[in-house]
């Protein structure tokens, strides 16, 4: 029986250096206790075989954790994201389809890193699909592997992107926002009260309460005004007005409505202006 059980779970919370030294303490599981306990977890729901299995792939987690220090993120907090994604390998991990463990957890344990690096990381909003992704956690070792240069040139830029699948502009904008500083939203208290920082050009007044309820009573007021406006209209000029200009991505075209009321399409056209006319006058009355 494996003996896991002698050593309590180590914790991120204090020095990280003695994290690292307690879980490569952790004994390593054979294949045929790893299978052992993940049947007795997945056949018998036993809590505490999913927990040694856990302990024993804990080493694994920093070690791939260790690979995304360049981000500027805790490495502490890369481990707890990796250990995430290791509990939920370890509960997903089906001992009968002959494939370790370790091989089957380090693809939930980079996707959960790279989900806390893409929430965290002022890079967020450029990386949003999966092409982007992939140029997001690549950038920086390809752009190293080109000796001497410390921007790209445009054809080490076109070489990355036909690389990864991406546009050569995406390259560029990603590599210029990767060589990019912070900057504080509300500015410093010493560049006095004439300052103007990112947070005074940023604030949306949209969403301001008050313009919020104009906003709405507005609008109200322009649906009531419109539908008073089609009430004052004749059965046919407030169909053609529906299926012209209300119809959305479904609207009429003027001979489909002129071969529905058995008229020439320019007839169509001609009431539509006057019906138009006559609601613009009870609009704007």
């Amino acid at each position: 029986m494996t003996q896991a059980l002698a050593f309590p779970i180590p914790s991120t919370a204090g020095s990280i250096d003695a994290y690292i030294q307690a879980a490569n303490r952790m004994p390593m599981l054979s294949e045929a206790e790893e299978n052992r306990l993940a049947r007795r977890f997945h056949e018998e729901g036993d809590v505490e075989a999913a927990r040694q299995l856990v302990l024993s792939h804990l080493r694994l987690v920093i070690s791939i954790a260790r690979g995304y220090l360049g981000y500027g993120l805790p490495h502490a907090d890369l481990i707890q994201e990796g250990n995430i994604g290791l509990m939920k390998a370890v509960k997903r991990f089906d001992p009968n389809r002959g494939v370790r463990l370790v091989s089957f957890a380090i693809h939930w344990i980079k996707a959960e890193i790279h989900e806390y690096i893409l929430k965290n990381w002022r890079l967020v909003k450029v990386a949003t699909t999966k092409a982007q992704r992939k140029l997001f956690f690549n950038l920086r070792s390809l752009k190293n592997s080109f000796e001497g240069e410390h921007s790209l040139t445009p054809e080490q830029t076109a070489e990355i992107a036909a690389r990864l699948g991406v546009k050569p502009e995406e390259v560029g904008e990603m590599e210029t926002r990767m060589s990019g500083r912070d900057m504080a939203l509300e500015g410093s208290p010493d560049e006095g009260e004439e300052a103007f920082a990112p947070i005074d050009y940023l604030a949306d007044s949209h969403y301001e309460p008050t313009q919020v309820i104009e906003a709405r009573d507005y609008a109200r007021l322009q649906d009531e005004g419109l539908r008073q406006a089609l009430e004052g209209l004749d059965p046919r000029s407030r169909r053609i007005i529906e299926a012209r200009w209300l119809a959305g991505d479904e609207a009429a075209t003027l001979h489909e409505l002129a071969s529905e009321f058995q008229v020439s399409a320019e007839r169509i056209r001609q009431i539509e202006t006057k019906a138009l006319q006559k609601m613009r006058g009870l609009l704007t009355a």
